[in-house]
């Protein structure tokens, strides 16, 4: 077999597992047979489409099975995936499609309007359109020779199975994270870059044949993705799909499917324990809780704990694929704060302000190197060349490590807000508000937010004469951004507190307005 990649997981589980439950979603069980022979069919449509080794593909919509079989029949192809967060706005969906030059979209009908904008101007040629199980929403497509039905098109492609020659080092998919200047970053995953890090989840988290998944997180984020659903088939388990996030729903599907293994962000764990029926329901299967994002409240870990129920705390990020370090269940307790340590394939350091390493407690960068560390950012070289620093990537997060080992992150050199498990980046918020003629300096805070974790805030000096109104400013940006990224409040201020050489200085926003 030539394809080496991720795009033969599902052939060869086919043959060792047959008709063992694969996705489960809704009233739907697809077994790794029949998901195998639908990714067949795909990458057989998508290559009469004109998709050819190294194209890009790109996907819209929520968890459904049709994300799964697009990014297999990607990697069968040697195409490149691009899975699209549901929650940006077309502005942001149409950036990403024109820099990845993605040449097909699979959307959900549901999201038609978007996508069809989003679509315009770009390399986009076709689009397979998805009607939700059960739905009607497919009827107000109109196929043409440039948008088909996707069921239609898997129904009438060859079953024959693709196997274009693929390594570890071709490029599998391109996920984008934000960036500093504003502008998302497209991380260039490999083939090799997602095997070796499900091959650290399978070791660290322990995984086996008999777990069910319930995957509550979307999958175009890379911690759903990554960690959750992907080692997960690539074990042969079973990985039940949600499309949204009900928590009295979650509940009863963790009975009905037994499920042993739960991913999410502190935000969600957080919204399980306070649903009425937490108390009586039955978690007798559950196994395995990893949370990643940011840290876990003492009161939501002591919720799970009362049931029984132990965490295990991730840090990572999109260019590490994503997984850097776990804290085990059995040192919850006495190292409460701490990231874990370094992943089995991966390694981490501590570098000083010199770049040489750091004394154990002492602070400084921390800085990964493995083989699930992206080389590159996509058609980003300076992007790439600012990343690294002797082979090793610079994560632009602080951190020590204890006499132990075990990581412990301080502070966050980039400024990025977490909200939810998504995250913000102040300089693309700013640049959106800084477009107001009003405006005449805005700057953009994480506060502490009881339900999110962090929400943003806005600190904004008007210029001369000029008027805004917290509505008017929320209007601007309605449309324009996500809207979690949309401040969920805004400070007025007279003056900015400012370097010496006219730099907003951040640290004394914190101080005066994060509470």
């Amino acid at each position: 077999m030539d394809n080496n990649g991720v795009g033969s997981w599902l052939h060869r589980r086919r043959q060792k597992s047959g008709s063992k439950a694969a996705l489960i979603s809704g009233d739907r069980t697809l077994g790794y047979t029949e998901l195998a022979g639908r990714t067949d069919r795909l990458a057989n449509a998508l290559r009469d489409r004109g998709v050819a080794k190294g194209d890009r593909v790109a996907y819209l919509g929520e968890n459904h099975p049709s994300f799964v079989e697009t990014f297999f029949a990607c990697g069968l192809l040697g195409a490149i995936f691009v899975p699209l967060n549901t929650r940006l706005a077309a502005p942001e969906l149409q950036f990403q499609l024109q820099d990845s030059g993605a040449r097909l979209l699979v959307n959900a009908a549901v999201l038609e309007e978007v996508a069809s904008s989003a679509a315009e101007t770009t390399a986009v040629t076709h689009r397979l359109v998805l009607a939700p199980d059960g739905g009607t929403e497919g009827s107000a497509v109109k196929p043409s020779s440039a948008v088909e039905r996707y069921d239609e098109v898997l129904s009438a492609a060859g079953a024959g199975h693709p196997d274009v020659a693929v390594t570890l080092d071709d490029g599998a998919m391109i996920l984008y994270t934000s960036g500093t200047t504003g502008k998302p970053k497209g991380a260039l995953l490999t083939h090799g870059n997602i095997t070796w890090n499900c091959f650290n989840t399978v070791v660290d988290m322990d995984l086996n044949r008999n777990d069910v998944a319930l995957m509550i997180s979307p999958l175009f984020h890379v911690a759903s993705l990554d960690m959750g659903l992907l080692p997960m088939l690539l074990k042969g388990a079973t990985v039940v799909l949600e499309a949204k996030f009900d928590p009295g729903r979650v509940l009863e599907l963790i009975r009905l499917h037994e499920v042993t293994t739960l991913n999410g962000v502190p935000t969600t764990f957080q919204m399980l324990c306070d649903h009425p029926e937490w108390p009586t329901a039955d978690l007798t299967s559950l196994e395995k809780l990893t949370c990643g994002g940011s840290a876990i409240p003492r009161r939501v870990l002591d919720a799970y704990e009362e049931r029984g129920i132990g965490f295990t705390s991730c840090y990572g990020m999109t260019e590490t694929a994503p997984g850097v370090t776990m804290l085990p269940v059995s040192r919850s307790k006495d190292k409460a704060g701490s990231a874990g340590l370094a992943h089995f394939f991966t390694d981490v350091r501590i570098a000083d302000p010199l770049g040489g390493p750091s004394l154990a407690g002492q602070v400084g960068e921390i800085q990964i190197s493995g083989p699930n560390v992206i080389k590159e950012y996509w058609n980003r070289p300076d992007a790439t060349a600012d990343s690294y620093a002797d082979g090793w990537f610079r994560s632009g997060d602080m951190g020590y490590r204890d006499e132990e080992g075990f990581l412990f992150v301080s502070d966050r050199i980039k400024d990025m807000i977490i909200s939810g498990g998504e995250n913000i980046y102040p300089a693309e918020v700013e640049a959106a508000i800084a477009e107001l003629s009003a405006v005449a300096s805005v700057a953009v805070i994480g506060v502490e937010d009881s339900k999110w974790g962090e929400v943003p805030r806005a600190i904004i000096t008007l210029r001369e004469g000029a008027s805004l109104t917290e509505e008017q400013l929320r209007a601007h940006l309605d449309g324009r951004l996500a809207r979690y990224k949309i401040p969920k409040s805004v400070m007025f201020v007279e003056e900015m507190p400012r370097t010496a050489s006219g730099k907003i200085r951040k640290v004394e926003l914190r101080k005066q307005f994060a509470h």
